[in-house]
């Protein structure tokens, strides 16, 4: 003999006092309730600070990703509240250091890896293109400085070939000598700059 089969239901939900709770039965279950709430409008700019967000945090990791030990600190975001109450980043930065080596050649490679990083983003910002533009312009002084060093030293290896004196061989050397204490005392070589890549700046 089969016994007949009983299916318990949920309780239903109660508040605070223990009062049943009226609930909407055609209320999807998934989402948060401050979405299900939004006219369409408001939809549409949710969805585009959303999209915006994800832009905004892929574009600074990728100089973060880039800059490495160049890194001061960052990412840091500036936000926007959402129709659904959450804050959403529209724009961001991050600061690296942009002062020169102690050596001319140490400034070329570090001011290659600033543009390196500049650039990193698909979609590099006028900010990333400045600091960009301003690492190609400390390489070429640093560029510049190497031929002025070579200039002061290359003449005493000639003139020991032509016979110049030991005090004039001597002489040369030492203003190749002044010329890099030069560079490494100029402003920027041990002063600590830096620099802000920015998304959507």
């Amino acid at each position: 003999m089969c016994m007949p089969q009983t299916v318990k239901s949920s309780p239903p939900p109660t508040d605070l006092s223990g009062k049943p709770v009226k609930t909407d039965p055609a209320k999807p279950e998934s989402g948060s309730a401050k979405e299900q709430q939004l006219t369409r409008e408001e939809m549409e700019r949710l969805r585009a600070l959303q999209e915006r967000d994800r832009q905004v945090r892929q574009h600074e990791q990728a100089h973060m990703a880039a800059a490495g030990g160049l890194v001061v600190s960052g990412p840091s975001y500036t936000y926007q509240r959402g129709p659904d109450g959450v804050n959403y980043a529209v724009g961001g930065e991050v600061a690296i250091s942009v002062s020169k080596g102690r050596t001319p050649e140490e400034t070329i490679s570090k001011a290659q890896a600033i543009e390196r990083a500049a650039l990193a983003p698909q979609d590099p910002s006028a900010a990333d293109r400045a600091i960009a533009a301003q690492a190609r312009q400390m390489a070429m002084d640093a560029q510049a400085e190497q031929a002025r060093q070579a200039q002061g030293e290359e003449p005493s290896e000639a003139d020991g070939k032509k016979g110049a004196t030991p005090s004039e061989a001597a002489n040369n050397t030492r203003q190749g000598q002044r010329a890099r204490q030069a560079y490494e005392q100029s402003p920027g070589a041990q002063d600590f700059n830096q620099g802000l890549l920015s998304a959507y700046a």
